[in-house]
């Protein structure tokens, strides 16, 4: 329960430049998605790709929204349903406008330490990890899921409270200059990139040119903040020039590299968890990770640059990142009861790129199987490589085979030619789609196995978890969740 309103009315008249019609209920939070609409929150009527938020406005407010922000055109069509938050504006999407308006006045008005996040790979889990750490040392808004495009960062934004200590917003693009008006509307402290991989790059001529997208997240930075940077990145020297470039103070770099500001002296890599001995600014930090993965350890280097960059605690941060869980669709591990054994799910069901699926099978190599048990990846098309795509799906078949993989389940026409790159011996079943791929999956399974899903996100991989857990979790709740989720 908030006692305090996220907003109150004055401030959202103010904010937009609009008109309240009716008393408006206490605005607690924001919401541009009646189906995950909480009473109090504050409806934003906007444009979706297919459907007018307009339309969902009498069902917003019949399910307890504080009030429905619409374009002053239509507020007339709700007259009587309830209060409406009526704003101008001659664009495409009034109401839009009217949430950016919103959330720069929420960044306007908070004392708190802003972190920006963005990177080809990693940036969900990392600010998954920074809100995790930081939640421990004062109360902390972040993004939700990846709330990170034109919309998500402005809604993130209208729903941070006033209060808060620190703000961790992820940042997203699929093409060039689209970093650009959300950072300067986020106008962090300290801005993280993670890596620079091939995502995204049939939008782009090369890896440089998602370096130069990438680096656009510096030109937020308010005076004197500081860019943080991954040292062993081949673009680490572009990335640099974008953050010389700006207004930031300094800059912090994290890996390998003998140069690195925050630098990983030893990475010891267990099946549940990891161990980095790390040197963070001169001084010696040992810490454990509960998230394991070599890459996940990378990006804890990022985490603890932030830290530093903050002024926050690192022994608290240190103490923190133990108890961190990989988030659903990211790593998340779940025990499937099979017959009269166990068998392992890891749910790396929410994207795929080139980068990740070798982190994720890097991962798969280094848990544990039981006696009869094998290593199965199932992996789904990876998208937006551009003319590259054959080869790049191709190429997983030597990682697939250096991590010692056992079978491998493929879905899509794109995966298929990574399915005929394997040996005989290697291939499991290649299907059209993710949910052909199922029913074989399951019948395949046998106690001791270790499962690994992955894939883009319209190919639907996460169908293949919820059938999984729907048939095998042993987990009661995450059965029933996983039943309650099934298509």
């Amino acid at each position: 329960m908030i006692d305090t309103p996220l907003w109150t009315p004055d401030a959202l008249e103010a904010a937009t430049g609009g008109r309240l019609h009716g008393a408006p209920r206490a605005i607690t939070g924001a919401s541009i998605d009646t189906r995950t609409l909480q009473p109090g929150d504050l409806f934003f009527a906007i444009a979706g790709e297919t459907r007018d938020g307009h339309d969902f406005v009498p069902a917003a407010l019949a399910r307890g929204a504080g009030a429905a922000v619409v374009a002053q055109a239509r507020a007339a069509d709700f007259a009587g349903t309830g209060p409406v938050l009526a704003v101008p504006g001659a664009s495409d999407d009034p109401v839009l406008d009217a949430m950016r308006r919103v959330g720069l006045a929420a960044r306007a008005r908070t004392g708190a330490a802003i972190v920006a996040v963005t990177g080809s790979v990693g940036k969900t889990g990392t600010k998954e990890a920074l809100r995790h750490v930081l939640a421990a040392q004062g109360p902390t808004h972040a993004s939700v899921a990846s709330y990170n495009n034109h919309w998500g960062v402005p809604l993130t934004l209208a729903r941070m409270p006033a209060a808060s200590r620190f703000g961790v917003f992820e940042i997203g693009m699929n093409h060039a200059a689209e970093i650009l008006p959300l950072t300067a509307m986020v106008r962090p402290d300290v801005a993280l990139v993670t890596t620079i991989e091939p995502v995204h790059i049939e939008h782009f001529r090369s890896l440089s040119a998602i370096a130069d997208a990438k680096g656009e997240i510096f030109s937020g930075l308010k005076p004197g903040g500081v860019a943080v940077i991954n040292r062993d990145n081949p673009n680490y020297p572009r990335l640099l020039a974008h953050a010389q470039a700006s207004r930031a103070g300094r800059v912090i770099t994290f890996g390998e590299h003998p140069d690195a500001d925050v630098r990983a002296n030893r990475i010891v890599l267990r099946p549940d968890l990891s161990v980095i001995d790390a040197s963070v600014m001169g001084i010696p930090v040992t810490y454990q990770l509960g998230t394991p993965g070599r890459h996940v350890a990378m990006n804890s280097l990022g985490v603890m640059a932030v830290v530093h960059a903050l002024g926050a605690d690192l022994a608290r941060a240190s103490l923190s990142l133990a108890a961190l869980k990989p988030p659903v669709g990211r790593g998340e591990r779940t025990v499937l009861a099979i017959r009269d054994g166990e068998a392992c799910l890891v749910d790396e069901s929410y994207n795929a790129n080139p980068a990740s699926i070798r982190a994720a099978l890097a991962t798969l190599a280094g848990i544990e199987t039981g006696p009869r048990g094998r290593r199965i990846a199932v992996l789904g098309d990876m998208l937006e490589l551009g003319e590259a795509a054959e080869r790049h799906h191709r190429e997983l078949a030597e990682p697939i085979a250096a991590n010692g993989i056992d079978l491998v389940f493929t879905a899509g026409a794109l995966m298929r030619h990574l399915f005929e790159a394997l040996p005989l011996s290697c291939r499991g079943v290649s299907a059209a789609t993710a949910a052909e791929l199922a029913d074989s999956l399951i019948a395949t399974l046998r106690p001791g196995d270790a499962v690994m899903v992955k894939g883009s996100n319209s190919i639907r991989m996460g169908r293949i978890v919820e059938a999984l857990k729907a048939r095998y979790a042993n987990d009661p709740t995450q059965r029933e969740a996983a039943l309650s989720a099934a298509p």
